[in-house]
């Protein structure tokens, strides 16, 4: 391949570090994607159960079997994903046929109080139409989230492309308001829950139509991607099977570290800055607020992450990425429970607000960090597995994978909810402006901030492990290059 000049330099397009295979049409379709991952109002428990009027201890059983139908269905779902070969790839079909149907069934969820209004619906049957619905978009969501992986790990052969992409995509889809939803919602929602509104609108109408709204516009910009993404690494015509597929996860030892790290952080438990902020604080924009100090410190994280790499692995960019926000959070615990003639500091809005803007700031710094390298280390896992076994075999593996993570999220879940109901915390008084007792505030604020960096420190010992050193790194790429080019002209042969 030629080299170009550009300027005064030469770009060398031998360099694994300046091969493009993403162009810039797919680059901007998937920076629309990524916007769209991130374009909605979320706060699903305090909806089904405030909103809805899913009591509190059926929502718990319908967490608990939708957490089964979850880690059933990914099996042989993934088995059909894995044996799939078409001339748009392996998941490609998955992402672009089930956009639309997975679009409607968001905008009927978000729809639900209209559809289960009335005197004559019972709390039994509200809970029915809830789990129906919860299990059919499960099932779709599954489908998608394995090909969602997939196409990652195969929209391009080199790690510095697919590095690229992600890195600008998250850059810039905060800069064009992925989170201006989240900023609104969140608005309004403060002026109703504090009488600043005048009765001119509800809950229930607020989170049904900004919900709808944001659900259509994050569908249409994930379906262009969908319409021009393209799969670009040669597939083995044999995949994996289910038990082979555990075996490579057990074998691969990157991928186990990395796998047991996710499982045992899964089993942590914990609560949100967002229940937090509005049942405590009764301010949820209170987050956008804290958040505008690190508007800036946000494009830096990413201008940072060649830096950060340079000096130090990705192990330990890893860790420092998935636990900075729990490791931030606990300092603002032990200034919460500073005692004032007011009462505790974690009641005090505006002092908490200084708080948490500096919190914002110290984990906004490796934001970037967070949001690249463990897609980029789960990628490298897939090119270990391709360089060791001779096969990718992403669903499959992804499948069992998840499946660990998976169980203990789903329990984590369900545990969180249940230690929430044991200290008395109601749903319903949040519908009906009532506050919760001092007692739920202070379990509220504790399981945001230092329950869940003490319930994740085990997570952080498979990591200890994990071990690419950058010698095997680099004949890794080396062999996967020429070993594709040979299936390549293979494939070209055969037509």
């Amino acid at each position: 391949m030629s080299n170009k000049r550009k300027g005064s330099a030469v770009i060398d397009r031998t360099d694994p570090k300046n091969r493009r295979y993403v162009g810039v049409k797919e680059t901007i379709a998937y920076l629309a994607y990524d916007m769209s991952q991130s374009y909605h109002i979320g706060d699903t428990d305090r909806f089904a159960m405030s909103i809805i009027g899913v009591k509190d201890a059926m929502y718990e059983k319908i967490v608990a079997i939708n957490g089964v139908w979850d880690v059933v269905n990914d099996l042989f779902m993934g088995v059909l994903v894995e044996r799939t070969r078409t001339r748009w790839g392996k998941f490609k079909p998955y992402l672009m046929f089930l956009a639309i149907p997975g679009t409607v069934l968001s905008i009927i969820y978000w729809l639900l109080p209209a559809i289960l209004h009335g005197e004559g619906v019972t709390a039994l049957q509200k809970a029915a139409v809830y789990l129906l619905l919860q299990v059919i978009m499960e099932g779709v969501g599954t489908f998608q989230n394995i090909a969602r992986k997939g196409i990652m790990a195969t929209i391009t052969p080199f790690p510095y492309d697919r590095s690229r992409l992600i890195t600008f995509a998250n850059l810039f889809s905060g800069m064009l308001g992925e989170k201006v939803p989240g900023y609104i919602f969140d608005g309004l929602h403060d002026a109703f829950i504090n009488g600043k509104l005048g009765g001119e609108i509800h809950l229930p109408g607020l989170f049904m139509s900004m919900g709808v709204i944001t659900t259509i516009i994050a569908g249409a910009g994930a379906f262009w991607f969908f319409c021009v993404c393209r799969e670009r690494i040669q597939q083995s015509i044999e995949g994996p099977g289910i038990l082979d597929s555990f075996r490579t996860v057990v074998r691969n030892k990157p991928l186990l570290m990395l796998t047991l790290s996710e499982t045992l952080r899964g089993l942590s438990v914990g609560g949100r800055k967002m229940d937090y902020l509005t049942d405590v604080l009764k301010m949820k924009s209170l987050n956008t607020i804290c958040g505008i100090p690190s508007v800036v410190i946000n494009p830096l994280s990413y201008a940072w992450i060649p830096w950060f790499r340079r000096h130090f692995s990705d192990k330990v960019l890893y860790l420092l990425g998935t636990n900075c926000m729990d490791i931030a959070a606990v300092p603002i615990f032990f200034v919460g429970i500073i005692k004032t003639r007011r009462g505790r500091v974690y009641q005090r809005r505006w002092i908490m607000a200084i708080a948490l803007a500096l919190y914002e700031m110290v984990f906004t710094v490796f934001w970037g960090v967070r949001n690249v390298i463990p897609t980029e280390m789960y990628n490298e896992c897939m090119d270990y597995c391709e360089w060791k076994n001779g096969y990718r075999g992403e669903a499959m593996i992804s499948t069992a994978r998840e499946l660990a993570t998976k169980i203990s999220g789903k329990i984590s879940g369900v545990a969180s909810l249940r230690i929430r109901r044991f200290f008395g915390y109601d749903p319903s008084k949040y519908g009906h402006g009532i506050e919760q007792t001092d007692k739920v505030k202070f379990m509220l604020f504790t399981m945001w901030t230092i329950v869940p960096a003490v319930t994740t420190i085990a997570s952080v010992i498979p990591m200890l492990f994990y071990k690419v050193s950058d010698e095997e790194r680099a004949q890794m790429y080396n062999d996967l290059q020429t070993r594709r080019a040979a299936l390549a002209a293979e494939a070209e042969q055969d037509v």
